[in-house]
């Protein structure tokens, strides 16, 4: 196989975006592309860009918000985790201030619990999230995923 029939999965991020003052809330946003519905700010990491600046860009370009990333959260591989291409995604845990307001492909910013949501997470974000608050109630992150 040459060089040029190798499929790599696409490297993305996706940031849990915790506002000041507003302990147990995320900032999620409604996406205005395919697949439409919730999900968590991020995207496709830019070709020589570190995937902690693509996490900042893209939480910008979405939400307006300049964030402070305070951790390195975990990463999510399942090949199917995005129907339109395999990706792997590198989540963060970020802080912010202000109210965010929706960019680029985000039609709108929601801040509240899963549970405030109107419909489901797309992707894998409804795992990333549950994932999150067991880490914020426990302490204990996620296993390695098969």
């Amino acid at each position: 196989m040459s060089s040029g029939e190798w499929k790599n999965p696409t490297p993305t991020v996706d940031i849990l975006i915790e506002l000041e003052g507003q302990p147990n809330k995320l900032v999620f946003i409604e996406r205005k592309n395919t697949p439409v519905g919730f999900a968590l700010p991020g995207g496709f990491v830019d070709e020589g860009e570190y995937v902690a600046d693509a996490a900042v860009r893209e939480a910008k370009e979405e939400t307006g918000l300049d964030v402070e990333l305070i951790e390195l959260f975990h990463v999510y591989s399942d090949p199917t985790r995005d129907a339109r291409k395999h990706t792997v995604s590198t989540v963060f845990i970020a802080r912010a201030r202000g109210a965010p307001r929706g960019g680029d492909d985000a039609a709108r910013c929601l801040v509240c619990t899963p549970e405030e949501l109107p419909a489901a997470l797309v992707f894998d974000h409804g795992l990333i999230v549950a994932d999150y608050f067991e880490y914020k109630r426990t302490g204990k992150r996620p296993p390695p995923r098969r």
